[in-house]
């Protein structure tokens, strides 16, 4: 019983590892930055694409949003007016390469395109979706030990977002605690103390898309 267990999982991990390599070789062939954000219902992944979208109005910017059964995250992203897409999961607890394999051949012609994963930490964690960077947001009313307590998610982590921070103070955390054990276990990554709602940390994250698209823009003309 055992072993039919681990080679199915095996077999969904080998079929997700190739629709991921399509996937990457459609956003390179197209010139697309792809983001995958990963984080907890409430850690602002949804307000960060928001107001990503109106900062960046001389993109084309595309969004697919993810959630088990609603779509409340794509309507509130719709009246952007960007293209975007919902994928409700049923009850599957994240994203996977090949849900959003078909999607992504409606986003050909946007510069940047970001990927809303299902609210959470950990099952996101085994599936590359064939993205170029993963962002894991957090928020400090989620504790300042939810980094510690789950490990392997800031480890592939590209940037850590630590959101809400002005409300630290009044939720107890510490907020220089969650970033040196978001250092400990990722040195690499590069890490934002942000504030939505006070505009902290935007810039930065601003700056560092855009350093991103030049970046890969060069790099692939």
């Amino acid at each position: 019983m055992h072993k039919i267990e681990v080679d199915a999982e095996i077999d969904v991990l080998s079929l997700n590892k190739r629709y991921a390599k399509e996937n990457r070789e459609f956003f390179r062939r197209n010139n697309i930055l792809a983001i995958n954000i990963m984080g907890a219902i409430g850690s602002g992944k949804t307000l960060l694409i928001e107001k990503t979208i109106d900062s960046l109005n001389y993109y084309k910017i595309g969004a697919i949003l993810g959630d088990v059964v609603c779509k409340a995250d794509f309507e509130r992203v719709s009246k952007h007016k960007v293209k975007a897409k919902a994928i409700n999961t049923g009850k599957e607890c994240h994203l996977d390469a090949h849900l959003i394999h078909h999607k992504i051949e409606d986003f050909d012609e946007v510069d940047i395109l970001f990927i809303e994963n299902v609210g959470n930490l950990i099952c996101p964690v085994d599936f590359d979706l064939g993205e170029d960077v993963r962002v894991v947001m957090v928020s400090v009313t989620e504790g300042d030990d939810v980094i510690a307590k789950h490990p392997e998610i800031f480890r592939l982590a590209d940037v850590i977002v630590i959101n809400k921070v002005k409300l630290a103070e009044f939720v107890e955390a510490d907020v220089d605690k969650m970033i040196r054990d978001a250092k400990n276990l990722n040195p690499k990554a590069k890490i934002i103390k942000m504030d939505l709602k006070e505009n902290l940390g935007f810039d930065e994250w601003l700056k560092y898309l855009e350093g991103l698209y030049v970046s890969r823009c060069n790099r692939e003309g």
